[in-house]
């Protein structure tokens, strides 16, 4: 097949899908602006994965997520003996998701999180675990050795009595050390995080959760067999600054049914007005920061977002 043939395939393929995917202004309650990526260097040569990767790095997917997307194209079409341009990818088997060990997986969660509050102190950890919130994440940023293990241990106690399931953002030992739920931790950190020490927290028994922003995070994030995985952020946070823009809607819905054997949290700019769209894409939790520690009245904030998880 000729560069032209290869480019029509291409075409078809962003006709068929740019509506879903398109990168042009995605017009989600929170606008989300997706823009034309450059094509990255091909690593094959078949026509289908070709005219993938040309598509998806139009369709605005980063240069990682293109080739990705690009390779599953290709193991569909091989799987399926055909080229159909109407079927996105979804199929676990064609991103090498299928299969794991299930005695190297970490230790399961619920699937349905239900809202999960990520909060800044041990304080708020309490606060919001008395009000309901079944699951909590203390996200307490210090270089202080002794002020994080101090916050984390008070965040254990914190949430004693209730039913909240606690995470630790980033400091797993402290988390360990202190006996909580469980860890949640970002892409870098799994750069960090050694062979060792990702065994020692899977032998422990504690949760332990991964962000993931795309297609190429995800199977990263498989490879660990996690307790869950986030995904993000939907929607422009102005929390932290992101690498990556923000998803929309649409590549929610697709990540879901690719990693729907995992309990997912959607996760970034998400209001209480928008909990029935994020919902409606099939995740088992929203995160929510701003939600709760702005709210003038955080405990009814709570209850509002908890009723709102509720009626989704």
């Amino acid at each position: 097949m000729d560069t032209q043939e290869i480019q029509a395939l291409a075409q078809a393929i962003i006709h068929q899908h740019g509506a879903t995917f398109g990168a042009q202004l995605h017009h989600d309650a929170n606008s989300v602006e997706l823009t034309p990526q450059p094509v990255p260097p091909a690593m094959r040569q078949e026509p289908a994965y070709l005219a993938a990767l040309q598509a998806c790095s139009s369709l605005g997917f980063i240069a990682v997520d293109a080739e990705t997307l690009a390779q599953a194209w290709q193991r569909q079409s091989e799987r399926t003996q055909q080229f159909d341009i109407t079927h996105w990818p979804d199929d676990p088997r064609d991103f090498g998701l299928s299969g794991g060990d299930p005695a190297q997986a970490f230790a399961h969660c619920p699937r349905e999180l239900g809202l999960y509050g990520v909060l800044p102190t041990a304080e708020w950890v309490g606060r919001m675990a008395r009000a309901g919130v079944p699951t909590v994440q203390l996200r307490f940023k210090s270089d202080d050795k002794a002020a994080v293990a101090a916050e984390v241990k008070a965040a254990v106690e914190a949430v004693k009595g209730t039913k909240a399931r606690l995470f630790i953002n980033d400091h797993w030992q402290a988390a360990l050390d202190a006996g909580a739920y469980g860890i949640h931790v970002g892409q870098e950190d799994l750069d960090v995080i050694g062979a060792r020490d990702l065994e020692t927290i899977r032998t422990s028994g504690t949760r332990f959760g991964v962000s993931t922003h795309g297609y190429a995070e995800m199977v990263r994030a498989h490879a660990v067999q996690p307790s869950y995985i986030a995904l993000g952020a939907v929607f422009p946070t102005t929390l932290k600054k992101m690498a990556t823009a923000p998803q929309g809607l649409s590549r929610l819905a697709a990540y879901v049914r690719l990693m729907q054997h995992y309990p997912l949290v959607a996760i970034g700019g998400i209001s209480e007005d928008l909990f029935p769209a994020v919902r409606a894409t099939g995740v088992g939790s929203i995160a929510v920061v701003r939600a709760l520690v702005n709210a003038p009245d955080p405990e009814g904030a709570a209850r509002d977002l908890m009723a709102r998880m509720n009626q989704a």
